[in-house]
């Protein structure tokens, strides 16, 4: 195996490959997902756009004024789903939090930046209808995790009223990305995910975070677990590269964390992942 082979790219990008126990934590999730859903107030499967994939799940603040959480769902773009996903209300529901989980289109039936536009949609229907959850559209933060995380950091750099003339510029306050991918080119060389994703050049260009300018306002953190790959690392610490550390002021690397256990720190609450979540929703 050499650098920059395709063996290479998909011993760096193969997940599941590099953590043997990943099936254990999404077998957790979706069962954890489904006792959030019974046990908490939600309005499930909402649509946000004509698209079979276009429906995203609500779960109301306790009190009206909260802030929202918008939590993208990673899979590389090709695989989860929104219902998987709905124990990250258990824990931000706690802090009167808002928390609406959206589904998009999987490829490849679409392309990424289909999809970033599709949670663009998602995100202005919940600017629009935030209140009605007891949420406060001024303070709606996005947080992804792996692919997710791309799409996070994408809605930092959307031109809102230009999608809908009633968004203001700053829709999106705030995002997080946990392990996220900010550059997609190597995704273009990765043979296990290319024949899904079907990656253009110009794609790369249009749905790469560190690709397009830094955002004129807003604030990225950028994490990644310590354990994860030399090629997540590089992509976390890519974002704060390209965007600098004004935009970009929290770009760390989590000890001990793997890319399934990263994403179980974000709902433990004595984690420094949850407090930095918390403190994008507090301010």
């Amino acid at each position: 195996m050499q650098w920059g082979d395709g063996a290479w790219y998909d011993r760096m990008y193969n997940n599941r490959a590099l953590v043997p126990g990943h099936a254990e934590y999404l077998d957790r999730w979706a069962s954890d997902s489904e006792r959030a859903r019974s046990e908490l107030a939600c309005e499930l499967d909402i649509a946000y756009g004509e698209g079979a994939g276009e429906t995203l799940d609500v779960f109301p603040a306790q009190q009206g004024g909260g802030p929202v959480l918008v939590f993208i769902h990673g899979g590389y773009w090709r695989a989860l789903d929104k219902s998987d996903h709905s124990f990250i209300a258990t824990a931000f529901g706690r802090h009167n939090a808002c928390v609406v989980v959206p589904n998009y289109t999987l490829c490849p039936a679409v392309t990424i930046p289909q999809i970033t536009l599709q949670v663009a949609r998602a995100v202005a229907w919940t600017w629009h209808n935030a209140r009605r959850f007891g949420g406060d559209p001024r303070r709606i933060v996005v947080a992804g995790h792996s692919a997710g995380g791309q799409l996070a950091a994408m809605l930092l750099t959307c031109l809102w009223p230009q999608l809908d003339p009633a968004l203001p510029r700053e829709t999106v306050r705030s995002a997080l990305s946990i392990s996220g991918l900010h550059d997609l080119d190597p995704m273009m060389r990765t043979p296990f995910l290319q024949p899904t994703l079907q990656l253009t050049p110009e794609q790369v260009e249009q749905a790469s975070p560190a690709r397009l300018p830094a955002p004129r306002a807003g604030t990225l953190y950028s994490v990644v677990g310590g354990e994860e790959s030399p090629e997540f690392q590089r992509q976390n610490r890519l974002i704060q590269e390209a965007w600098g550390t004004r935009r970009v002021p929290v770009c760390e690397t989590l000890p001990g964390l793997h890319h399934f256990s990263v994403l179980d720190a974000l709902v433990e609450p004595s984690h420094r992942l949850q407090q930095l979540a918390l403190d994008l929703l507090r301010a």
